[in-house]
């Protein structure tokens, strides 16, 4: 179980049933925690927001005094961002860009192209050419870098360090570093090195992975003058007390400058930014046993809250006790200590949690959802089986 605000219980409590589910935003929390981020960093380390973590606008506008950017991963990302924040930096990165998306990019003045293959940096030399013909457009080929043993040990999610479609293999890259400095391509400059090779990396891996990717940088025939090492830092789903350790990762990033004293690092940090600030609340429907077990069905579900489904975890809770029950019909209540939470989809996948400790769970009683602020309504399946969207609410205490 995991506590909400006390700005989230309360208008968790308060809201009627006919407007759950719904998202609960702390923005104090929010600001508060970014602050912390960019505090323990240090002064030499940029830090950009990936806004596929949460692309809300007023998550991306509430972190703009705490990150020095952005990061978009499409077209549709591209412009949402720029209205949202106008004037911010802006990187493109992602694979698969379509020629349409990097005209547009050139065409907004994004500030830094991630470029993920050599086709994409022909199609970008040449778009750059037409679209911006006296600016020299920045890039960083992100490289799929091989890692020392070790260090992507405890990965959630890997997109390096293995065959991936992201980024350059290695064995590329010097061919992209040269025709980026030999004036094959002159709209264009070689500014830095990208590499985002794995999520749900604790501090010290995350540092291990940024002085390989450095230590690989510096290497190169001409060394770069910036070096992106990604995002992909732990949120625990599983022990949501736990954070990443911020503190000691800056004071590694800070010994990491030193030693480079012209490099400057960048991280794109999405999920453990906001995360921790978005709660998704809902209400028991019904509760039932079923071969020697318990569920309780909540309103909403997966299509609202896809997070779970998707990392296979069981998303943290608390619960609402709710006094008032308006209906003439028997209140069901669960009789053992816990329960399975799932939601209203015609399949098996629709779970939110198993085996929640929570005895005594009644129908009418509201469940918080915890870390639902970032992979959770905007990767979810909307539309499957119609059910009414959920209600927005950003609370600014």
């Amino acid at each position: 179980m995991t506590m909400p605000t006390p700005a989230v219980r309360d208008r968790a409590l308060s809201l009627p049933v006919a407007e759950l589910p719904a998202y609960l935003y702390d923005m104090a929390a929010l600001r508060a925690h970014a602050a912390a981020v960019r505090d323990a960093l240090p002064a030499r380390v940029e830090l950009y927001y990936a806004a596929k973590a949460n692309p809300e606008p007023r998550i991306l506008a509430a972190l703009a005094p705490y990150v020095d950017g952005y990061e978009v991963s499409s077209g549709g990302e591209l412009s949402h961002v720029a209205r949202a924040v106008p004037g911010r930096p802006l990187a493109f990165g992602g694979p698969g860009k379509t020629p349409e998306e990097m005209t547009a990019a050139l065409a907004q003045g994004v500030e830094r192209f991630h470029v993920e293959s050599e086709h994409e940096l022909r199609m970008l030399a040449e778009l750059a050419r037409r679209t911006v013909p006296g600016r020299r457009v920045a890039v960083l080929p992100r490289v799929n870098l091989p890692v020392a043993d070790g260090s992507l040990a405890g990965s959630s999610l890997a997109m390096g360090g293995r065959p991936a479609p992201f980024g350059l293999d290695p064995v590329r890259a010097g061919a992209v570093v040269r025709a980026l400095t030999d004036g094959t391509y002159p709209h264009l400059e070689l500014r830095g090195i990208h590499a985002h090779l794995a999520s749900g990396l604790e501090a010290d891996r995350q540092l291990a992975v940024a002085e390989s990717v450095v230590s690989w940088a510096a290497g190169l025939r001409v060394p770069p003058a910036e070096v992106n090492v990604g995002g992909g830092m732990t949120v625990d789903y599983a022990r949501p007390e736990r954070r990443f350790d911020w503190a000691a990762y800056g004071r590694g990033l800070a010994r990491l400058a030193a030693d480079h004293p012209r490099l400057t690092l960048r991280i794109e940090p999405g999920r453990a930014l906001t995360a921790y600030c978005g709660w998704y609340a809902t209400e028991v429907l019904d509760v039932k046993h079923s071969h020697g077990e318990e569920f309780a069905v909540v309103r909403g579900g997966t299509h609202h809250l896809r997070t779970p489904a998707t990392k296979g975890h069981d998303q943290p809770c608390s619960v609402l006790e709710v006094e008032a029950w308006p209906h003439p019909w028997p209140r069901p209540a669960a009789e053992g200590r816990r329960i399975t939470l799932a939601g209203q989809l015609c399949t098996p996948k629709d779970v939110l949690a198993r085996h929640v400790p929570a005895p005594g769970l009644r129908a009418g009683d509201r469940v918080l959802f915890s870390l639902a602020g970032a992979y959770a309504w905007n990767i979810s399946h909307h539309d499957f089986l119609m059910h009414p969207r959920p209600g927005f609410h950003f609370l600014d205490t």
